[in-house]
């Protein structure tokens, strides 16, 4: 042991409890985030819903509002139990069925102005590294997907078709000659589904995103967001 007196401070990365922290200097201490998609919505009296099953419940809520979990005024929350089994490879569907029921029923009833969704099962069966369930993880979003784009085409909404990492893309790690079980960093594409007919959209990154789905909303997009809108004519 170090004799007493040796070390005259703790120093920590991030925050990880209120108990370190009291004994520690903290590096990189947490920001509050503010204007997010989620503030900024509210704040203009339009209604949101967030929509996923279990496994993604948290990413549509708590991490999409910059780590609050108390939801906005006019934020309604939709969480669909994942299916109780040991691995996904198991049952590659998951809730994907009942994710989509319920965003149908939303886009249906005109309900809410914004719609988050997270359909998980790319992510999660592809974590699993088998690949034939992988393949049926993607042909099931795949058919909802077409479902979906027939709802909004009926009803003159607009969809932007994304993702945050790659995963299921992968599935097999030549370093290790082994299934590939970890998110990738390739690009991922992002579709505007129903766009007009001169509409076009420029690569970016993630921060994009936000100010584009408030220009699709008519809302000013706010000097807090640093990303720049994704459309622009062809």
């Amino acid at each position: 042991p170090l004799p007493e007196g040796t070390i005259s401070t703790s120093v920590a990365m991030s925050s990880y409890s209120e108990q370190l922290d009291a004994v520690c200097d903290i590096l990189f201490p947490p920001h509050p985030l503010t204007q997010t998609l989620g503030d900024v919505v509210a704040a203009a009296g339009l209604r949101q819903l967030r929509l996923a099953e279990t496994e993604k419940y948290p990413h549509v809520t708590f991490f999409l509002n910059g780590g609050d979990e108390t939801p906005h005024d006019g934020e309604d929350r939709c969480l669909i139990p994942s299916p109780q089994v040991a691995t996904y490879d198991l049952q590659p569907e998951m809730s994907a069925d009942q994710v989509l029921s319920a965003l149908l029923d939303a886009i249906n009833s005109a309900s809410h102005d914004l719609i988050i969704v997270n359909f998980a099962n790319p992510d999660m069966v592809g974590h699993t590294g088998d690949l034939n369930a992988a393949i049926k993880a993607v042909e099931t979003v795949d058919q909802a997907l077409d479902a979906v784009i027939s709802a909004l085409q009926a009803c003159g909404g607009v969809m932007l078709l994304t993702a945050d990492h790659g995963n299921c893309e992968q599935m097999w790690d030549e370093d290790s000659d082994g299934p590939h079980t970890a998110h990738t960093t390739n690009l991922v594409p992002v579709y505007w589904i129903n766009a007009p007919d001169n509409g076009g959209l420029r690569d970016g990154g993630l921060s994009d995103l936000a100010p584009s789905l408030l220009e699709l909303l008519g809302i000013p997009i706010p000097k807090e967001m640093t990303g720049k809108s994704l459309f622009e004519p062809n």
